[in-house]
């Protein structure tokens, strides 16, 4: 069966009778190598064909349909159709015309992209596979169509391979030969097969948003049309191992969320956050209230509304760590902390979470609300958030990842029904990771994988342990050292940087994780000796000053960095992780974390003294060396 975008189940409440029946005739007569989209914007107008078939032996193919009735014909050229409607004599554009016009509007883009052109001299510059168009009818008879107008005529206006009809979409008929009909309408074939690379070459140019950049950044997760220098620019389009779009499963899933709860469950890397901005700006063009975003991580946070604003949604799209979102709340309704001996942190959440309840915080604020590692959340947090969104418009989508909860222990220890998330039936499960090569994504999974066991939930109002799998990337080994002192780590992470920054790698693409803040500022330090700028976030206040895009080499600790990404990235002290025994399972997944924020390149240093090994401290190291000096061999 073909892969149809979205799902059929999607399409219920969309288009024509006849626009459904060709989805799902399209669905289960075409072979699993075909890509269908429907109603898919093209070329600078956003002309919308129909259906787009993408084969990667015959081509692309575009689909007009209609469900007119024949008794409606009142006259037909190349160009338009009269029809008397209940509201009168109507002219409509021929729809062979209209979808070659959505045809020219893709192909004249994709022509412009040097890898998807012909390398032959005799069809230099035009484009490496096979297009054609064509009309599907689904309440007309073929005799119908013949009774009406004689053959030459409809060789002039719809020529009879270049159109079906109802009878070409009933069940009984053969599915090679209703692939036959389709096929006919290519004038012409190559015989030349699209690789997968070419394959999501097109996708890249078909769909914008689902572009992961060519920097391999959140940052700009929706970059604009590319300038025409670029697109001459051969080596600037080649994909390289690491894909620069979704998966058809992202895609499918980012496509399909329609209103109500919904939960994706997805590993590290696996474009969780790429299909939360996906959703949020899709879903800023249709609600009237704002929209939530919120986060536990203030660094995440940052990012996250520094990638919103640049899109243009800062205005419909709010997003706070959850803290923060506290805090905005109690002023915004005027309401004071309550006093106590705990930190006040703490008591603006009880004191939020009180006035939730009790209804001087209103409900229903906005109309959608995401949450991105939703792992990190306590139950009555959930709760609270759920009770935010419009009961309308019921739009909230949680995002989760139990390897990556270093906030809690344990997971969540209680079904999301419980706490008003409604989402059986609608979950959904990411198991490929793109962020990290294959070789950080091994190195990271390897160390932490004793720590990450946990049993399959049996239904989906519940969260189970989700192990990620490579998508496919290669790059170089990361690099363990063991060293005698910290002191020698910062020399080490120093020229690392350096190095680095020698080969032309961006400083802003760089991060260097600590253990603890103590570590930071000597680190900030050793880099003012070389004239390398830092943004050191282990406050508050610099976490929430932090600017993705400038120029300087982030430090934060290892938790911080939950949810971002970085190209290089080195993980310093790690010889003070698991101090005691009862540590260790929280602080390898803290570790897991912060390697797995690398995309490209990492390097770990750890050291710990012959005293602190004796005592039983510095497993980390002890296991990071094996594992290190395993995989060199």
């Amino acid at each position: 069966m073909a892969i149809i975008i979205p799902n059929l189940n999607q399409l219920k409440g969309r288009g024509t009778a006849g626009e459904r029946r060709v989805a799902e005739v399209l669905r289960r007569k075409l072979g699993d190598e075909c890509l269908v989209w429907y109603d898919v914007a093209v070329g600078k107008k956003r002309r919308y064909p129909d259906f787009i078939v993408l084969h990667p032996q015959k081509g692309l193919l575009f689909l007009e349909v209609k469900d007119w009735e024949p008794k409606t014909f009142k006259s037909i050229n190349p160009n338009d159709i009269q029809r008397l409607t209940s509201n009168g004599l109507r002219t409509d554009p021929n729809p062979l015309a209209q979808v070659r016009g959505c045809a020219f509007a893709l192909v004249n883009q994709l022509k412009a992209d040097p890898v998807l052109q012909q390398t032959a001299a005799h069809r230099l510059g035009q484009l490496k596979m096979p297009y054609g168009c064509g009309v599907i009818f689904s309440k007309v008879l073929r005799s119908q169509m013949e009774n009406a107008l004689p053959e030459d005529s409809r060789n002039l206006v719809l020529p009879d391979h270049l159109v079906l009809y109802q009878e070409d979409l009933r069940d009984d008929v053969d599915d090679e030969a209703f692939q036959n009909k389709l096929w006919d309408m290519f004038p012409y074939q190559f015989g030349q097969r699209l690789s997968e690379d070419e394959i999501n070459r097109v996708r890249w140019h078909l769909y914008p948003e689902l572009r992961i950049d060519l920097q391999l950044s959140q940052t700009n997760l929706f970059d604009d049309e590319p300038s025409l220098e670029v697109l001459q620019d051969a080596s600037a389009m080649s994909l390289p191992d690491k894909i620069k779009v979704m998966d058809l499963q992202q895609e499918q899933l980012a496509r399909n969320l329609g209103a109500g709860h919904r939960v994706i469950h997805g590993v590290a890397g696996s474009g969780k956050t790429l299909i939360l901005a996906y959703h949020c700006q899709y879903l800023a063009q249709m609600l009237s209230k704002p929209i939530l975003v919120l986060c536990y991580n203030v660094v995440l946070a940052v990012k996250l509304k520094t990638m919103l604003q640049n899109k243009g949604l800062g205005d419909k799209v709010q997003v706070h760590h959850f803290n923060g979102w506290c805090i905005e709340q109690l002023k915004k309704h005027h309401i004071a902390t309550i006093e106590g001996s705990e930190p006040i942190y703490k008591r603006q959440v009880a004191t939020m979470l009180a006035a939730v309840e009790d209804g001087r915080i209103s409900r229903e604020q906005y109309g959608a609300v995401m949450i991105d590692e939703g792992h990190d959340f306590e139950p009555e947090w959930l709760q609270a958030v759920a009770k935010m969104v419009d009961i309308d418009d019921g739009n909230l989508l949680l995002l989760y990842d139990d390897a990556q909860s270093i906030y809690r222990r344990g997971g969540l220890n209680f079904t999301l029904s419980s706490v008003g998330i409604k989402a059986q039936g609608r979950t959904s499960i990411l198991k490929m990771n793109y962020r990290n090569t294959r070789e950080i994504l091994h190195f990271a999974y390897e160390f932490a994988s004793e720590y990450l066991t946990g049993a399959d939930s049996k239904d989906d109002d519940h969260i189970p342990l989700v192990l990620p799998e490579s998508g496919g990337v290669s790059g170089p080994k990361p690099v363990f050292y063991r060293l005698p002192s910290f002191s020698e780590e910062i020399t080490q992470a120093k020229q690392q940087i350096v190095s680095w920054q020698a080969e032309g790698v961006a400083l802003h693409k760089m991060a260097i994780l600590v253990v603890t803040l103590e570590q930071a500022k000597p680190l900030q330090d050793a880099f003012k000796q070389v004239n390398v700028a830092t943004q050191i976030l282990v406050d508050s206040k610099a976490k929430k000053a932090y600017l993705p895009d400038d120029n300087s080499v982030a430090i934060m600790t290892l938790q911080s960095s939950k949810g971002l990404e970085f190209t290089h990235v080195v993980v310093v002290g790690v010889g003070s992780l698991a101090p005691e025994a009862k540590r260790t399972a929280s602080d390898a997944k803290v570790l897991y974390v912060g390697m797995t924020r690398a995309q490209q390149v990492l390097v770990v240093t750890g050291s710990v003294s012959e005293a602190e090994e004796a005592k039983g401290r510095g497993v980390f190291v002890k296991k990071l060396l094996k594992q290190a000096t395993d995989l060199a061999s």
